[in-house]
């Protein structure tokens, strides 16, 4: 499996900077291409979730991703006999797996079961790094002119992207609440990792995140009755989730998080809808509009601006 190929010793020896600093680190040429691949195996969730959405309730479904994720890496920390985090250092992998997991995807899930177009929960969820920049901001993570005009740039992007998926819905307005809700949970999530939940062995904080997730939504699972078939398209979906995206996609955020700010890794957020819109046309068969290809090079030098470290003057 890739996941258990990743250097996992590597990982621990990565110097995690403060949250609060006066110039945050670039995401260099390594980093760079983590961050590629995390966007990329990140965007590959929700193609795979629309299918697997069309044979489970949304709750039952995150429940059964969460949890299996949980058992296989806790099975990968013990067999490589981690340490496993206590007290207060695992109670901040139970609340970011609250934030980022639960209350992110479960908000998110349910709006659109409720009749949220999609193409607005796109917009809303694509706003991720500017949440996660204004937390940031709020406990002294210094944001230049530069990266603000990144983030303008991005939103832009995402606009651009999600433009002919918007629309109007019966949804009733607590819907819209709930839109807000995890966007909150994965700008807090983001931020909460970064300064409390990143010391840690990622094999066991994944674990607690997954299984502190798992165990909030399944009450509200339950009460949809837990409903699901054991279809080869749901099964294949939902392996592809856990695996790709809850396993694999899931570490490389970890990773990025120990190497950068929590708003310039955020701001790779802003490459979901544009890059979700490409996969799109080749594995579901939508249309590849002009508008989202400028959308996906907005976001693109968004993110370029937002990440990239300010030009340092050489001593003569």
């Amino acid at each position: 499996m890739l996941f258990a190929t990743l250097d996992w010793s590597a990982v621990m020896k990565l110097e995690t900077p403060p949250l609060i600093v006066t110039s945050a680190p670039r995401l260099a040429s390594p980093a760079a291409a983590l961050g590629a691949a995390f966007v990329l195996l990140w965007c590959t969730g929700y193609p795979a979730a629309k299918l697997a959405l069309a044979h489970a309730a949304p709750l039952t479904l995150l429940v059964l991703r969460f949890g299996s994720a949980a058992m296989l890496l806790a099975l990968l920390a013990v067999f490589a006999g981690v340490s496993w985090p206590r007290g207060r250092t695992a109670l901040h992998s139970v609340v970011t797996g609250a934030l980022s997991l639960a209350l992110q995807f479960g908000a998110l899930y349910v709006a659109v079961a409720l009749g949220v177009n999609v193409g607005i929960a796109a917009l809303v969820i694509g706003m991720t790094p500017i949440a996660t920049a204004l937390i940031s901001r709020a406990l002294g993570e210094a944001l230049s002119s530069r990266q603000w005009l990144g983030f303008a740039f991005g939103a832009a992007g995402v606009v651009l992207a999600v433009a002919d998926r918007i629309g109007t819905s019966d949804a009733p307005w607590f819907a819209y609440l709930l839109l807000l809700l995890g966007l909150a949970g994965i700008g807090a999530g983001t931020v909460y990792q970064k300064r409390f939940a990143v010391d840690v062995d990622p094999r066991a904080g994944l674990a607690i995140q997954q299984a502190s997730a798992t165990l909030l939504l399944l009450p509200f699972a339950l009460h949809e009755g837990f409903r699901f078939d054991a279809s080869a398209a749901f099964l294949g979906s939902l392996g592809w989730l856990i695996v790709v995206n809850s396993l694999i996609a899931f570490a490389l955020m970890f990773v990025l998080l120990r190497r950068g700010a929590a708003s310039r890794v955020a701001a790779l957020f802003f490459l979901m809808p544009p890059v979700t819109a490409i996969m799109n046309y080749f594995v579901l068969g939508d249309a590849l509009t002009v508008a989202k290809i400028a959308g996906f090079a907005l976001a693109t030098f968004g993110v370029w601006l937002a990440t990239r470290e300010p030009a340092t003057p050489h001593a003569s």
